[in-house]
């Protein structure tokens, strides 16, 4: 039986300034099925998901607007 590995993708985000948008974006991001893991770069402008499986663009693209920022781009 093979191990499956976590899929890892970085996403562009819009918007984000402060630590609050790191948390909201976080919080989000983390909610979708799957993600174990989410890291958000500030400086960069980006999030970077580990998860179970590849993520949907269209649930990621709700997920950061629902935290109120914008999916500049899909993966980074």
């Amino acid at each position: 039986m093979t191990e499956q590995r976590p899929v890892v993708q970085t996403y562009s985000v819009a918007g984000m300034t402060c630590e609050h948008c790191v948390r909201a974006v976080t919080e989000e991001l983390s909610a979708l099925p799957g993600v174990e893991e989410v890291r958000i770069d500030l400086a960069a402008g980006t999030a970077t998901v580990t998860s179970a499986a590849p993520l949907r663009i269209d649930s990621v693209r709700a997920a950061v607007d629902e935290a109120g920022y914008e999916l500049a781009s899909g993966v980074a």
